[in-house]
């Protein structure tokens, strides 16, 4: 079964205009590289890329 520690809380970011859109959980354990999405931006209007906060 899995453990509850393996999975954190995570906010996404967008990169054009730096906003804060998204949060999402994962499991750090499994994967250590940073998501990277491309999401719609309600501030921006259209879909752009979104980065894992550090």
């Amino acid at each position: 079964m899995a453990k509850l520690e393996n999975r954190q809380g995570k906010t996404l970011t967008c990169t054009v205009c730096k906003s804060q859109n998204y949060r999402t959980e994962k499991n750090v354990k499994n994967t250590t590289t940073r998501l990277e999405l491309n999401k719609y931006c309600p501030k921006c209007q259209k879909h752009t890329l979104h980065k894992e906060e550090k």
